[in-house]
């Protein structure tokens, strides 16, 4: 994620923020960050112009693709949200400072453990070497944040999401902001009030998480996206 010039953020938090207030905020368009890892306060964002990944036209590049099928990394959902959230709020040699602070990650857990909020691992062997999390809330998933500790495995857990998404009938991929990383997918900007009417349609979608989808469905959606390109 990275910082936008055109963003309006709402005051600091004043109460205590629940699960519950959290969904409420997703559903009205805002989420929350920190200014630092150690920084107290969260702050509501609204960004004027928010990225957007279109499930229906993500751009899987073929050398990906051939590691994505090719099945280097061992793949998971849901086996590790913990250690998922908790690598994605180190700093690195790539970013010295972090926007998810131990409210956020207490926040979150809670929400996995409600079964709102899901992760997707990659593994080499027994050591988690990337994955994502993010909150799905009927057919909006949100995603929050990505880390990687081997290459590709970032770019393989975003592109088992995006199988999972379209096989369980989500039709928003709500990025935040728009990276270079993300770019190479397709995520694009678009004005707050285009972003709201996406989600609305997709808060009255009833989209459904798979953890494990069926058979061969998962490698089928997959091969069906590579084609696409």
């Amino acid at each position: 994620m990275t910082e936008q010039t055109h963003m309006r953020r709402m005051p600091r938090q004043q109460m205590d923020i629940t699960p519950e207030l959290l969904l409420r905020a997703y559903r009205a368009g805002l989420f929350p960050m920190a200014e630092t890892r150690d920084g107290f306060r969260l702050y509501w964002l609204d960004p004027e112009l928010r990225g957007v990944l279109p499930l229906d036209r993500f751009h899987l590049p073929k050398r990906l693709a051939r590691t994505v099928l090719a099945g280097r990394f061992r793949v998971t959902t849901d086996a590790a949200f913990e250690a998922v959230i908790a690598a994605c709020a180190e700093s690195g040699p790539r970013r010295a400072e972090t926007w998810i602070n131990p409210t956020i990650e207490r926040l979150f857990v809670a929400l996995h453990v409600q079964g709102h909020a899901h992760s997707v691992e990659c593994w080499e062997g027994d050591e988690l070497v990337g994955g994502l999390y993010g909150l799905a809330m009927a057919g909006a998933f949100f995603g929050e944040s990505m880390f990687s500790r081997a290459r590709d495995a970032s770019k393989v857990a975003l592109v088992h999401l995006v199988a999972r998404l379209r096989l369980g009938g989500f039709t928003l991929l709500d990025t935040q902001f728009v990276t270079t990383h993300l770019a190479q997918f397709g995520t694009r900007e678009v004005p707050r009030e285009v972003y709201r009417s996406y989600l609305a349609a997709a808060l009255e979608e009833p989209a459904r998480w798979l953890e494990a989808p069926e058979g061969n469905a998962l490698r089928a959606a997959i091969e069906e996206m590579r084609e696409e390109n």
